[in-house]
């Protein structure tokens, strides 16, 4: 029973959440989250964006504290972030140049999706064989 507008909003927003279950898919049903994932995909997008989430870093200090990453992807997966604009550079004019990577509000937002990712984690992945 829809009593007011707001009401009329939730239940047209819920309506379109729902996920129906046992049919076909199309592709162009799941193109979002393809983009979506592809944005925050890639062997150390999740450990650069993880590190970023707690606070600025410099170059250098996330070549150093991300095992087994070599410079070279290391630029590459930070320019695709930023780029797709989950990543902030900022250059300062010293000698040597200092350059510092932040998160955007973009990335921000993510932070419901990382806990509840966490969460499923503590529940389900640790027991996964």
């Amino acid at each position: 029973m829809i009593f007011n507008k707001q009401d009329e909003f939730w239940l047209v927003s819920m309506l379109k959440m729902t996920i129906v279950k046992n049919r076909e898919v199309k592709a162009d049903e799941y193109a979002d989250l393809r983009k979506a994932l592809t944005m925050i995909a890639g062997k150390w997008k999740l450990e650069i964006l993880w590190l970023l989430y707690h606070r600025t870093h410099r170059f250098g200090e996330l070549l150093r504290t991300i095992p087994g990453v070599t410079q070279h992807m290391l630029t590459r997966q930070l320019r695709e972030l930023e780029a797709d604009g989950l990543v902030t550079r900022k250059v300062f004019a010293e000698v040597p140049p200092r350059v510092e990577y932040s998160m955007t509000e973009a990335t921000k937002a993510l932070e419901p999706t990382i806990k509840s990712l966490m969460e499923w984690w503590q529940k389900f992945g640790k027991s996964a064989p």
